[in-house]
């Protein structure tokens, strides 16, 4: 799997980001767009003029994976 940092320019300018529908209300969580390409960018709710990290398709796929894998039952 990889993700590619960048910083809030360019290609992330234009973003319609969403915040995560299990946010707390303490800005803890994190902000997701689509962008062109099929490409998914996520940042820290707390820093969005910070630098986001871009998943292709699978990429985001698989860490969602592993992430669901390392949960407790």
């Amino acid at each position: 799997m990889s993700a590619t940092p960048l910083s809030n320019s360019g290609l992330l300018s234009s973003a319609r980001w969403r915040r995560s529908s299990r946010s707390t209300g303490m800005n803890n969580c994190v902000e997701a767009a689509v962008l062109d390409g099929g490409l998914l960018a996520v940042r820290d709710s707390k820093r969005t003029d910070g630098p986001a990290v871009l998943f292709t398709g699978p990429a985001w796929t698989g860490f969602l994976a592993s992430v669901g894998a390392d949960a407790p039952a």
